[in-house]
């Protein structure tokens, strides 16, 4: 029988502290001290942040006026409109890239501008303003670019459409390198000499709030900018920015949006995907829509994705729905195929603390294949294609280790790189590889991590007795508001079965006392065979409830488990509990 231990490392936060000013308001909101418990440890609470969780989210929005270069953005669209000007909107290839260039698009077009989207083809041009798409700009007649998520370090490339007598307006919320480009503005929060309010926007984020900006003089264009929430609460959440402060307000009204009245592209996206629109959550986002989206980027053309954005008629937003979904059914093939042929070959280096593999893989494919071996491994993985030169690699982090870092620690080898701790990029030259493998694992052995496995935060801790009706209604409470739901650790529970369910999931009947309670692990089928009856148990799951022939039935969605004793043990080794 396998050893049963847990497939993550738990931590539980620490709590911030809370006044007395901030019990008070949620209580007057009808929070319970365990949900107030749940929010702090999910960063500071105060009555502002309980306002952008609770208030109508319009009142989250700070002013477009603050942004950076806010003047000269408008003054220079007003130019383009009197001159009748055609523009270029330049997306990155991903779901916030596509989201934000959608959300220029429809706002510069509803201004009267002429527009073209853009999109780089990954494997030809990568990331950011291209020579291709500066040519482009030329051959089009258009006189200005405007992109959406990148262009922050695009030095040469602004200054050849400058040449080209094309100005460049860069929106983007990426870190900014040692050189600013020449752009006519750079509309990026991140800037060390940024008044704007919140740091934490993404790149449909950053265009949603220029949307607001050039059309917050013109009749009814305040409310047709907020209408736009869709588009940047789906780039918000496929980017996993903090679903905090501002980007809360703009998740809240973009699932509004979607709930209410979807774009006839996202209509039929959430159709192909199975999302019902009543009770549209950012899991829908995450796992169904902007996979989707990301689809065609990885593997194919992306301006598809655009197109179906950008959709006015629900026809034609079906077929390109359709498209998406053949992608990403694709995509999920090369990607099972990738790990396939990955797995065979980390045989030979099953005990290497940087996992470093190559293959004749597609581009788009080797951060998926990245992050899930580092997953499964517990170690940080740079997975190579040596399907284009030089070659492309996507690195992922485990246990704590700064891929960025590690990359940078190697740049005297690579042609490119970038990217941040958790997620990174590079171009090597096959000749390279082998100094970079040895580079890469003597950075993880001069930065040795603490736990290889990768990490899942417990926002409560309870007694099997106390996960019932009434702590499912008092979390219940939290829905709605852009957060993944609360995960809670349940110490006491016991078997009564275990078996394996269609689809490698875990269903499990759970006694707690004299009760029982059903359980499902999805994904997680190996626990059919590491659980027995009578085996007890702590687990982390989502409270969850479902409703058959008129009742309503508790049920653990369970994310890991662990013997019994595990979440005690945590507590006596200093970890803050309930």
């Amino acid at each position: 029988m396998p050893v049963l231990t847990p497939y993550y490392h738990w931590v539980i936060p620490e709590a911030h502290p809370v006044s007395e000013d901030t019990i008070a308001d949620a209580k007057r909101r009808g929070l319970s001290a365990r949900a107030l418990r749940v929010l702090s440890r999910r960063g500071p609470v105060d009555p502002a942040e309980l306002a952008s969780r609770f208030d109508p989210p319009e009142a989250g929005l700070h002013d477009p006026a603050s942004l950076p270069d806010a003047d000269a953005v408008s003054a220079r669209v007003a130019a383009a409109g009197r001159a009748g000007e055609s523009v270029m909107v330049l997306g990155d290839f991903d779901a916030d890239g596509l989201t934000g260039l959608a959300v220029l698009t429809l706002a510069l077009r509803r201004l009267g501008l002429t527009v073209e989207p853009y999109v780089p083809d990954r494997t030809a041009e990568g990331h950011g303003l291209s020579a291709a798409a500066v040519k482009r700009a030329v051959t089009g007649g258009h006189g200005l670019i405007v992109t959406a998520d990148t262009g922050s370090t695009s030095v040469e490339e602004v200054a050849t459409a400058r040449t080209a007598g094309i100005d460049v307006i860069v929106t983007d919320h990426h870190l900014l390198g040692a050189e600013r480009p020449a752009a006519v503005a750079l509309v990026n929060t991140q800037r060390p000499d940024s008044r704007y309010p919140d740091r934490r926007l993404s790149g449909a984020g950053v265009a949603f709030k220029v949307a607001q900006l050039l059309l917050r003089d013109t009749p009814g264009g305040p409310a047709e900018a907020l209408a736009l929430a869709d588009l940047a609460a789906i780039g918000s959440v496929a980017d996993v920015v903090p679903i905090l402060g501002e980007n809360r307000s703009i998740v809240r009204l973009g699932l509004q949006q979607l709930e209410q009245a979807p774009r006839p592209g996202l209509d039929a996206l959430m159709t192909n995907a199975r999302i019902a629109r009543q009770g549209i959550s950012t899991d829908d986002i995450a796992f169904g829509l902007a996979p989707r989206i990301n689809a065609m980027g990885r593997i194919g053309d992306p301006t598809v994705a655009a197109r179906l954005l950008l959709a006015s008629d629900e026809v034609a937003a079906a077929g390109l729905a359709t498209e998406l979904e053949l992608a990403n059914l694709r995509r999920r093939e090369l990607t099972a195929e990738a790990m396939s042929e990955a797995r065979a070959s980390l045989a030979d280096a099953a005990e290497a603390p940087f996992i470093v593999l190559e293959g004749d893989w597609p581009v788009g494919i080797i951060g998926l294949v990245a992050g899930r071996l580092a997953e499964e491994h517990g170690r940080p993985a740079l997975v190579l294609s040596s399907a284009v030169e030089p070659w492309r690699g996507s690195a992922r982090s485990a246990g704590g280790v700064d891929v960025a870092a590690a990359l940078a620690d190697s740049s005297h080898l690579l042609e490119r790189f970038g990217g941040h701790p958790a997620a990174a990029g590079c171009h090597v030259e096959a000749t390279q590889v082998g100094e970079l493998r040895a580079r890469l694992t003597a950075f993880v052995e001069d930065h040795p991590a603490a736990d290889q496995r990768p990490t899942i935060s417990l926002d409560l801790v309870q007694s099997a007795d106390a996960a019932d009706y009434v702590l499912l209604r008092e979390l219940a409470l939290l829905d709605g508001a852009g957060d993944a739901p609360p995960l809670v650790g349940i110490a006491g529970l016991a078997v009564n079965r275990a078996r394996a369910a269609n689809g490698g999931h875990t269903q499990l009947t759970l006694r707690r006392g004299r009760e029982v309670v059903d359980g499902i692990a999805f994904g997680r089928a190996e626990l059919a065979e590491q659980l027995t009856e009578g085996s007890e148990i702590d687990v982390v799951a989502r409270l969850t409830s479902r409703s058959f022939a008129g009742l309503e039935t508790l049920q653990l969605e369970i994310r890991d488990v662990a013997p019994a004793g595990w979440l005690r043990t945590m507590r006596t080794q200093g970890a803050p509990h309930v």
